[in-house]
């Protein structure tokens, strides 16, 4: 029998004085003894007694180690190879798996980046198992969140609406007393007063209204040049910005984008006129509006002199009916909705609104929108 090691050795057994392979031609060969076993290597050398079995047992650790090395090798390729398919056959059920719960997320994202988004559903199709079911809940939640706000949005519209009529009234009944010529001095100084507060809560109403109209979902877009805008807006409250000793710094430049433009007008209106109003009381005076293209974003920019804000309370201005050391104060500079409705409209056409207090008091108000070109 022909055995052969690592080293190019080749060793042949006979068992029982009978050769099991014959030796190479040419070899020598001492005769073997009866019961008696015999090896002999390739080169024809005759191993005997001792020898011979130190030899079968190299021969067998040989062996072994061949085959416990070809074991490891062969087997830790195939254990490779089988992890990695597996690894990939897993990446590739599992994003199957996950894809519907990426999408409920997305869309929960989108909808707490912007109310404007409560109509936008998951609409999930496919079996009828847990994911489906996490799904169908949640656009059932965001259905009837979107009704409510809807609701509440038409309550306000339409209580405005209403609230419009007596106050046109009143005021009517107001002027036609302090005109009348037997009105006294008391009469007229009382009117006016009366004309005053009726004027304030014009001013609420019609923020209320437009706060309303900038929270629907925007069905129109039309191209509006916020340069135009700007310009439009300044000439409007010159008379104001001069009554109150403030310059209005005007610095337009090309902005295109688009989107409803009465909104986006009212939305600069409130802009300068917040800087206008809270103002320095002497001292420099202005108000700075800029309209620029940065990148694929349009902005308006509107910087005033002012008090000084506490970078902690910057946030809270966007509030409704919220003003600077006075919550919830009606008063003749405004409603505390100028803000609010800044950032409502924004979000509307899908843009953002940041504001940081000015080094020496005031505040630089950015609102950035997506460009048109």
């Amino acid at each position: 029998m022909l055995f052969s090691n690592n080293f190019g050795q080749q060793y042949r057994v006979i068992v029982q004085g009978t050769y099991l392979d014959p030796p190479a031609a040419g070899a020598t060969v001492k005769p073997p003894l009866p019961n008696q076993v015999f090896t002999t290597t390739k080169d024809g050398t005759v191993l005997t007694g001792p020898a011979a079995e130190q030899a079968m047992r190299d021969q067998r650790e040989q062996v072994r180690q061949a085959a416990t090395k070809s074991l490891l090798t062969q087997g830790g390729i195939a254990l490779i190879a089988v992890g990695a398919l597996a690894a990939g056959f897993g990446w590739l059920v599992a994003g199957r798996v996950l894809a519907p719960l990426h999408r409920v997320t997305d869309t929960a994202r989108r909808i707490a980046a912007s109310p404007a988004a409560l109509h936008e559903r998951i609409a999930l199709r496919g079996p009828d198992d847990e994911v489906k079911n996490l799904a169908d809940a949640f656009d059932t939640m965001v259905e009837r969140l979107d009704h409510s706000f809807d609701g509440q949005r038409r309550f306000v519209a339409n209580a405005s609406h209403e609230l419009r009529t007596p106050l046109t009234l009143g005021r009517a009944l107001v002027e036609v007393a302090m005109h009348r010529r037997s009105a006294s001095a008391d009469v007229q100084e009382l009117g006016e007063s009366l004309l005053t507060i009726n004027a304030r809560h014009e001013q609420l109403i019609d923020g209320l209204l437009i706060l309303a109209d900038s929270e629907k979902q925007l069905t129109a877009m039309y191209p509006v040049n916020l340069a135009d805008v700007v310009d439009h807006v300044a000439g409007q409250l010159g008379a104001e910005a001069a009554a109150a000793e403030v310059e209005i710094i005007r610095g337009p430049g090309d902005a295109p984008t688009q989107g409803d433009a009465l909104l986006l007008e009212r939305l600069v209106h409130n802009l300068v006129e917040n800087g206008i109003r809270h103002n320095l009381p002497d001292g420099e005076r202005w108000v700075r509006v800029l309209s620029r293209t940065a990148g694929d974003q349009v902005q308006i920019a509107v910087t005033n002199t002012g008090p000084e804000i506490p970078p902690y309370e910057v946030e809270a201005l966007f509030k409704p009916f919220y003003r600077l050391g006075a919550e919830r104060l009606v008063s003749g500079k405004g409603a505390g909705l100028g803000l609010s409705i800044v950032r409502s409209v924004a979000e509307a056409h899908g843009g953002t609104v940041t504001a940081v207090p000015r080094p020496g008091g005031g505040l630089e108000i950015t609102v950035s929108l997506p460009a048109v070109f």
